[in-house]
């Protein structure tokens, strides 16, 4: 199925890549020339969304001016100026400026390149293989010898089924959370008005059987810290030719 619209997690400090955030927000670093957070707008526009939900917090009045300014789909700003929400209590607040149904969500400084043309695009098979019957919420996972700037962290295992397991030593199938899913919005109705971190959304669906996930195609990029960045400019370049 096609999802028409999205939330995007943009209201971060982005503390780790300081001296750089010092004057600019996370989201709106360039990396090769473009702002980090239009990579994922593009990649939501490329699979079909037409409105998306940015919170926003540091710096959040250049965050504004560059969302206004994006020419591919409507933006909605959910404003978190007083006060952070976290994860969790961002996506709750943020869904509320949408219509309820299924949702695509992203992290505004997570992305990828190097999908293989001709095939649908990471996103687009992630709305497909989400069934809101059998599912709390379907996430995009990545190997760990896909990834750039990771901090070499594994999340989940990945079963034959699909279903997501928090990692342990013994689990065969680790896999990294590439910070894309997608969830029907009836899920958050009952959250806390407070902040608070998705996480216990993915736990809660564990334990329910109901998370699950898949792979995705390409090379994935996140860029955490100053050093970060030349390595995730050079993996760019590589995969692009340019």
């Amino acid at each position: 199925m096609t999802i028409t619209q999205a939330m995007v997690l943009a209201a971060g400090l982005g503390t780790r890549l300081r001296p750089i955030t010092d004057t600019i927000p996370k989201p709106l670093v360039p990396i090769c020339g473009k702002a980090m957070i239009d990579y994922g707008l593009d990649a939501l526009a490329d699979a079909g969304v037409t409105r998306a939900v940015v919170n926003v917090h540091h710096f959040s009045d250049q965050m504004e001016v560059h969302l206004q300014a994006y020419p591919r789909m409507e933006i909605l700003v959910s404003d978190e100026r007083s006060a952070l929400m976290n994860s969790g209590g961002g996506l709750a607040k943020g869904l509320k400026l949408l219509q309820p149904g299924p949702t695509l969500v992203m992290n505004a400084d997570l992305f990828w390149i190097g999908e293989t043309p001709g095939r649908k695009s990471n996103l687009e098979r992630l709305a497909d293989f989400f069934d809101p019957d059998r599912m709390d919420m379907a996430l995009l996972c990545v190997s760990l010898d896909r990834t750039t700037g990771h901090n070499g962290k594994k999340d989940f295992n990945l079963a034959p089924d699909g279903r997501l397991t928090r990692y342990k030593d013994e689990d065969n199938n680790p896999v990294v959370y590439a910070g894309a899913l997608v969830l029907h919005s009836a899920l958050l109705d009952d959250a806390p008005t407070e902040p608070f971190n998705l996480n216990i959304y993915f736990d809660r669906a564990i334990a329910a059987g109901r998370l699950f996930g898949i792979m995705m195609d390409g090379q994935w990029i996140t860029v955490g810290t100053p050093e970060a960045l030349p390595a995730a400019e050079d993996v760019i370049r590589q995969i692009s030719g340019t």
